[in-house]
C-alpha cells in the first residue's frame, strides 16, 4: 500500500510522527510511505488553498516533502508532482494536536487536507488526538491514537463507504478521547456535534510600542455538547468515527424552501 501522510501542525511536528508509524504499520514490508506537510504550522487554515501565489516545496528526505502552503495545497502537491506517477492509495492527515470534533471541524487544517484527498478521488481519513489534563503527563500525549489507529484504519478499510462515483466522495473524521490507551472504552461512530454556547471570538492586545492587535480565541473544549455526538463520545473517553463528505447543503430543507420560492 501507498500511503500520503500531511497535516497542519507543520512537518516536524510530534502527531506527524506519530502518524508516520501508523501508516508505516499499515503500508507493511512492501508498501510506501510518503509525506508531504506544510513547512510551518497552518492551523485553523481549514480547506484553503493558495490560489493567488505559488507553493515553494523542498524534498527534505526520502519521501519526505515540506511546502509552503496549507493542508490542502501538500495533498495538490503530492498529486500533482511528487506522486504524480503513481498516486497513492490512501490519505492519511494528521495526527492533530488537539480535537476536530463538534464545530472545530469548520476551522480544521487536518480536515482541509483530507476533505482535498476526497474531492481528487481518494480514499481519506483524517486523525486528531484530544488533549487534557490526563494527556498532559504523559511520555507520549498521541498514545492513544499511535496504539489505536492502525486497528481502526484497517477496519474502516475493510467496512468504510469508499466508493467514488458519488458527485462527493466520503472521507472519515477520526477523534481520539483525551486519555491514555489502556483508558479508551472502544469507538463510536457519531455525527457531528456542537458544544453548547462556544464560540470563537478575539482578545485585543496592545503591543509594548501601543500598536493594537487582535489574539483570535476559541471556547471551552470540554462544554456539554450534544448527546451521542463526535465530542460526547470523546468526553467519554471513546474514539469517534463520523463520515464526511464535501457537501455543504441542507437536504433537509431543500423541499420546504423549493415550494416556497419555486411554487409561490
Amino acid at each position: 500500500m501507498r500511503i500520503l501522510i500531511t497535516n497542519d501542525d507543520g512537518i516536524n511536528a510530534p502527531g506527524l510522527e506519530a502518524l508516520f508509524d501508523i501508516a508505516t504499520e499499515l503500508a507493511g514490508r512492501q508498501g510506501e510511505v510518503w509525506t508531504v506537510a506544510p513547512a510551518f504550522e497552518q492551523s485553523g487554515v481549514a480547506h484553503c488553498i493558495s490560489y493567488v501565489h505559488p507553493t515553494l516545496i523542498a524534498e527534505m528526505g526520502p519521501r519526505r516533502f515540506a511546502a509552503e502552503g496549507t493542508p490542502a495545497d501538500c495533498v495538490l502537491a503530492a498529486i500533482g508532482d511528487v506522486m504524480k506517477d503513481a498516486l497513492p492509495d490512501l490519505v492519511l492527515s494528521g495526527v492533530n494536536r488537539g480535537n476536530n470534533s463538534g464545530e472545530n471541524v469548520m476551522y480544521s487544517g487536518t480536515i482541509g487536507g483530507a476533505m482535498e484527498a476526497a474531492l481528487q478521488g481518494l480514499p481519506a481519513i483524517a486523525l486528531s488526538q484530544y488533549m487534557g489534563q490526563r494527556t498532559a503527563g504523559l511520555d507520549d500525549p498521541f498514545e492513544a491514537a499511535r496504539v489505536h489507529g492502525p486497528r481502526l484504519i484497517r477496519q474502516l478499510l475493510e467496512h468504510g463507504d469508499w466508493t467514488s462515483d458519488a458527485d462527493f466522495r466520503l472521507f472519515y473524521n477520526i477523534n481520539f478521547p483525551p486519555c491514555d490507551a489502556a483508558g479508551v472504552k472502544g469507538t463510536r461512530v457519531a455525527p457531528q456535534g456542537r458544544r453548547h454556547g462556544v464560540r470563537f471570538g478575539v482578545e485585543p492586545y496592545h503591543a509594548p510600542n501601543g500598536r493594537r492587535f487582535l489574539w483570535v480565541m476559541g471556547g471551552s473544549q470540554t462544554a456539554p455538547a450534544t448527546p451521542d455526538s463526535d465530542v460526547d463520545a470523546n468526553m467519554r473517553d471513546y474514539i469517534s468515527v463520523t463520515p464526511m463528505r464535501p457537501d455543504l447543503t441542507c437536504h433537509a430543507s431543500l423541499g420546504g424552501l423549493s415550494r416556497a420560492l419555486e411554487e409561490g
